[in-house]
């Protein structure tokens, strides 16, 4: 008896089996019309002004208003100064999931950060968006 195997590193081995159960879980549960929804309380937040340097976060709740469980497979924001983390485990109709934004404060000026939610909706990517004024550091306590 001889066993081969492959490995790979340029794949997420663990990333790609989940994708795919999601992918033919949404599949079956498309057949049967039943979809999860992921209904937010708000799709964007503003965090005002901030000064350059300073950690915030904001938690983004949402209910699942559809038919079928919830599964988000992977939650990216469009650079890594912003951080998500979010439910891990199915969220069933009528219930409550929670996906927490922490932004670093880099950049200048007004900044908006799009983070983008892949899960098992109909649609299969959600969004949402920040957004901050982010001031030179000290610039609201300068006396010059």
């Amino acid at each position: 008896m001889s066993v081969f195997a492959l490995y790979s590193c340029k794949d997420n081995a663990a990333d790609k089996v989940n994708e795919e159960n999601v992918t033919a879980t949404a599949e079956k549960e498309a057949d049967a019309g039943k979809f999860p929804v992921m209904t937010f309380e708000e799709t964007e937040f503003d965090f005002g002004t901030i000064e350059r340097g300073t950690h915030v976060e904001h938690t983004f709740k949402f209910t699942n208003t559809g038919d079928a469980p919830l599964t988000i497979v992977n939650a990216r924001s469009s650079c890594g100064c912003t951080v998500p983390t979010w439910t891990k485990t199915p969220i069933a109709p009528g219930e409550q999931g929670e996906l927490l934004v922490k932004f670093d404060g880099s950049g200048q000026n007004q900044v908006t950060k799009t983070v983008t939610i892949t899960a098992n909706t109909e649609k299969g990517t959600e969004h949402l968006r920040i957004k901050a004024f982010v001031a030179p550091q000290n610039s609201a306590t300068s006396t010059n």
